[in-house]
């Protein structure tokens, strides 16, 4: 018999989540029917967005979240022992599967990239920024883009995608160390939010504005912003990492005469909008960018399964530099 360790949210969050949040539990997984396979979890994600959908869970469910996994025994033809699929599975270290929800890691991955870059750059991360700055913001070539938390999984993919395609970026993170990654990634300007003046770091760096604003934050940061937006401007609003966490009553709006009399276009989005073709296309692009070293990346990678739940609070912290990836 397999036995398979998950975590289970033992309680919902209130304000920043705690380990008091979070139940390792161990379950007796049953023998496989036919045309099930068990897959055993290689590397997991944790992501902002569990944060806000974990309300969705009732207690004692398992966390949500994708995985990387290898299938180590088989009863269905169309996966073998062996091969490596991209699943939803949560934070679990083995499932049963009849293989309809599974997806192979394609066959033209390259032995040179690690499989983890399917959870980022290459997957639900690299998808994100995309389309958030390509369909929803429509960058194009001489506008200026902003991007913020602009270090971490998605805000670093979002720049070098601006800059391939022939924007100014500027990025704001929340550390020198993340900044000084930032110039190496190519930004045109970085500048550390907590020890300059937010306003007049972002006047400095585009004096005429921003075209285009990637907002991973929300909250007073983005109300700053968009005073600083050009005519027509266009938002894509990916998070609002600053008020996850909140326990009172949001912070007020952007000025709404500011939206109307320079015509800003904000939207919202959620990257599971784009399906079949056109997603594919877009993991070719980023496969071959990455491949290309057109797109550099970073992992920050946390061993061990049992530190699942510090690897979700570091990451909301802000921890990590580039995707925060669990090794299984």
């Amino acid at each position: 018999m397999v036995h398979a360790k998950k975590w289970t949210l033992r309680k919902h969050f209130e304000g920043s989540p705690t380990n008091s949040n979070f139940e390792l539990k161990t379950v007796e997984l049953p023998p496989l029917k036919n045309g099930e396979v068990l897959v055993e979890a290689l590397f997991l994600t944790v992501d902002p967005y569990m944060r806000v959908t974990a309300k969705d869970l009732k207690e004692g469910d398992t966390m949500m979240g994708q995985q990387v996994a290898r299938v180590v025994e088989s009863k269905n033809s169309a996966f073998p022992i062996g091969t490596i699929v991209l699943a939803s599975f949560g934070w679990t270290t083995h499932s049963i599967s009849d293989g309809k929800e599974l997806q192979k890691v394609p066959s033209e991955w390259p032995d040179t990239l690690p499989l983890s870059l399917n959870l980022g750059v290459v997957g639900m991360t690299g998808l994100t920024a995309y389309f958030g700055l390509l369909d929803i913001c429509g960058a194009k070539s001489g506008e200026t883009v902003l991007v913020n938390a602009a270090a971490g999984a998605v805000g670093s993919v979002v720049g070098q995608i601006a800059k391939l395609k022939g924007c100014k970026v500027v990025g704001v993170a929340g550390s020198d160390e993340k900044v000084a990654y930032l110039k190496k990634l190519g930004y045109d300007v970085a500048f550390n939010y907590k020890t300059e003046s937010l306003e007049k770091a972002l006047k400095k760096a585009s004096p005429d504005g921003y075209d285009c604003y990637f907002d991973n934050v929300g909250g007073e940061f983005s109300n700053t912003v968009i005073t600083q937006m050009k005519k027509y401007g266009r938002i894509a609003i990916c998070g609002a990492i600053s008020v996850y966490n909140r326990t009172t009553a949001p912070p007020p709006g952007p000025p709404p005469e500011i939206i109307i009399y320079k015509e800003l276009r904000m939207e919202g989005f959620i990257v599971s909008r784009w399906q079949g073709d056109v997603r594919e296309k877009a993991l070719k692009d980023l496969l071959q960018w990455v491949s290309e070293g057109k797109i550099q990346y970073n992992e920050y990678i946390i061993k061990g399964f049992e530190n699942m739940p510090d690897a979700f609070m570091g990451m909301l912290k802000g921890d990590n530099l580039g995707k925060t990836i669990v090794k299984a």
